[in-house]
């Protein structure tokens, strides 16, 4: 029986979010499913080569109505749709489109304001009528049902996964060593934490080479703090696996997450990581990370110091990071999860009486 699934990606920029989207379209074959796209301008065209159909539509991200999404998933005809939650508000319109063609599920990817009075309310009603909410943080599933009053049998927390490289490339090597990070160049990815802790170690004598790939609306307000500092910004990185190879520390510095991608992609190159305690990191790499608290340069630095000054043992953490990885954080994993949630979505709007 032919089954089909339309993704709804209302981003505004490309990031971890519209990458998940992009492992689900791939595996959505392997799982009996016939997947289309209903993407934004400002991301379709990263999606070109995925399996189905796509439609270009207008960003409705924080706008009221999304006629142009609707009208695009009724031409798909899906027996399921999912939207891709940015944050819980911000793309009500999306969901509410959604939800009047089929059965709906919203990916939240980020907890964020649910506002007060009547725009709770009526976020919370939305909400309410989505068939089903997934999350990869407990964070987000604690919001949607504390907050917006989804029952929690209809919340699921399912982690993120990424595709586990056969041969991993481990660190770099060098004989400076080299932390990297990568991420949209905003507040929440925490870099300013991060070039913090960088004028703590170069004041320190600490021999260290820093990149940051990405782009964003902050770039020149880094770049400017980071002046004098041994940190050199890469621009928007497209070929991450390229961006990792060169490295031999990964420093996740974020101040709110769920559980990025590019912390699992790191792991499962084998290579040690410093991460913030944010969202479900610290549950997702256990004892096989170095997890601080967020925005505590002296705390990312300590921990930063401790692997750069350490050959012996960034090689065991980077072990025991692509060791956990391969263990249980394959997109496949993840795949086979969402499309078990989607089929019980579809089977009981086919039956929704006991049949």
């Amino acid at each position: 029986m032919s089954r089909r699934v339309a993704f709804v990606a209302d981003s505004d920029a490309w990031g971890g979010a519209e990458v998940y989207l992009t492992h689900l379209l791939r595996r959505a074959g392997e799982h009996g499913w016939t997947a289309s796209l209903v993407a934004a301008e400002p991301v379709a065209a990263r999606f070109r080569g995925m399996p189905g159909r796509r439609a270009t539509v207008p960003l409705a991200r924080h706008a009221q109505r999304a006629p142009a999404v609707r009208a695009a998933l009724a031409d798909q005809r899906p027996d399921v749709v999912v939207v891709n939650l940015v944050d819980p508000g911000s793309n009500a319109a999306a969901v509410a489109a959604a939800l009047e063609v089929a059965p709906a599920v919203g990916v939240l990817h980020l907890v964020g304001d649910t506002g007060t009075g009547a725009r709770r309310s009526g976020l919370a009603a939305l909400y309410q009528r989505l068939s089903a909410v997934l999350s990869p943080s407990a964070e987000g599933r604690d919001q949607v049902v504390a907050e917006l009053g989804v029952p929690a049998s209809r919340v699921r927390v399912i982690p993120n996964g990424v595709d586990v490289p056969e041969v991993p490339r481990g660190p770099a090597g060098l004989g400076v060593p080299r932390v990297g990070a990568l991420g949209r160049l905003t507040a929440q990815k925490g870099f300013d934490v991060l070039i913090g802790a960088v004028r703590g170690l170069a004041s320190g004598g600490i021999a260290l080479e820093v990149v940051i790939g990405g782009a964003g609306r902050d770039e020149a307000a880094l770049r400017a703090v980071a002046a004098g500092l041994p940190v050199e910004f890469r621009g928007f990185v497209g070929d991450v696996r390229g961006f990792l190879a060169g490295l031999d520390v990964f420093c996740l510095s974020s101040r709110r997450e769920a559980l990025p991608l590019v912390l699992l992609e790191a792991m499962a190159e084998g290579l040690p990581c410093v991460a913030t305690d944010v969202g479900n990191v610290a549950v997702a790499v256990g004892g096989d990370a170095v997890v601080v608290p967020p925005g505590d340069p002296a705390a990312l630095a300590a921990a930063l110091t401790g692997l750069v000054t350490d050959p012996a043992r960034r090689a065991d953490l980077g072990a025991r990071a692509r060791r956990r990885a391969v263990a249980g954080m394959d997109a496949g994993l993840m795949a086979r999860r969402t499309f078990a949630v989607l089929e019980q979505v579809r089977a009981e709007a086919a039956c929704p009486a006991p049949c």
